[in-house]
């Protein structure tokens, strides 16, 4: 398969890795000196599946030096999907689909509004992964999964055909009864633990084993599970269970990327995952105070990051 990987960090590089590694014709759209380290020295994945290299890669910061594919994993930051939809349609011919991976749930339809519902998919990953240094990708907690299908929940030919290429390249892959419901499951995850660990600047292991961290935690899921009920995702019951249970398997030092771009004071995905709970919670008349408390202790430095505020 032909397969564009837009965004080659710590996920898009680790799953374009994998279909590489395993035949499939992969470009890389990237950027700076990661794409300049990914010229000249190829990718280095370092990964708890197991380490590899590849050299040559096909890396260019120019869609249209690619052409149209069959298939885009969409893998930039949540706040960055509206622009890499305008720069991705040098790719996109009749038959190409765009599987978004971002944190959140808002991607398929902002890629939607640029590209055209029919190409896309609905998606999520699951991987503890992180740019090491230009041209090296350390993967280090989770095992790596892609969740994906179409947003009618249809088993479409050309969604079996992308999970075929997944699971042949040795990634776990599914395609859920109900795709909105499987990225919601994911989002009540990410955004709790991400907007808990970069108010507290602390680990998933130090929050879930202090009693008032693991309270606001748990209320953190609770609140998203109520705010999801009320916009009519259809979640499982034992969610908040299964949620919880998941934290508590995760690596001690994990921690997530929003938090780790907001402690080194880059721009973050603060309004993609704690702001949209909010906004969502607003539109429905649930009220998210633990969410709320996150954002607005965020959005300063947020906005500082984004050269919005001075000092």
């Amino acid at each position: 398969m032909r397969v564009a990987i837009f965004g080659a960090g710590g996920v898009g590089g680790y799953f374009g890795g994998r279909l590489a590694l395993a035949g499939n014709d992969v470009s890389f759209i990237a950027r700076g000196r990661h794409l300049e380290a990914m010229r000249s020295g190829g990718l280095r994945v370092d990964s708890i599946k197991g380490d590899f290299h590849l050299f040559p890669v096909s890396a260019t910061d120019d869609p249209s030096q690619v052409g149209v594919v069959d298939a885009v994993l969409v893998a930039v930051k949540a706040w960055q999907v509206p622009e890499a939809a305008r720069s991705m349609k040098p790719l996109i011919g009749p038959e190409t689909v765009v599987l978004p991976l971002e944190n959140g749930v808002e991607a398929p339809s902002q890629l939607a509004e640029e590209l055209g519902r029919d190409h896309v998919l609905g998606g999520m990953c699951q991987i503890i992964s992180f740019i090491a240094e230009p041209g090296h990708i350390k993967h280090t907690g989770v095992e790596p999964h892609i969740a994906l299908g179409e947003l009618d929940n249809r088993r479409s030919e050309r969604v079996l055909k992308l999970h075929k290429t997944l699971v042949d390249a040795g990634i776990s892959a599914e395609i859920p009864d109900d795709i909105v419901a499987r990225m919601w499951e994911k989002f009540v995850f990410i955004a709790s633990v991400s907007g808990m660990g970069a108010v507290t600047r602390a680990s998933i292991g130090a929050l879930r084993e202090y009693p008032g961290t693991r309270e606001m935690l748990l209320r953190a899921i609770e609140e998203m599970v109520e705010v999801a009920k009320a916009l009519g995702v259809r979640l499982r019951g034992d969610i908040v269970e299964r949620t919880m249970a998941f934290v508590d398997s995760l690596p001690y030092s994990s921690t997530a990327s929003m938090q780790r771009d907001i402690m080194a004071g880059r721009p973050s995905e603060l309004e993609s995952q704690n702001g949209a709970v909010v906004r969502f919670g607003r539109s429905v008349g649930v009220e998210t105070p633990v969410h709320s408390f996150i954002y607005n202790s965020l959005i300063l430095s947020e906005m500082k990051a984004r050269g919005m505020l001075e000092g």
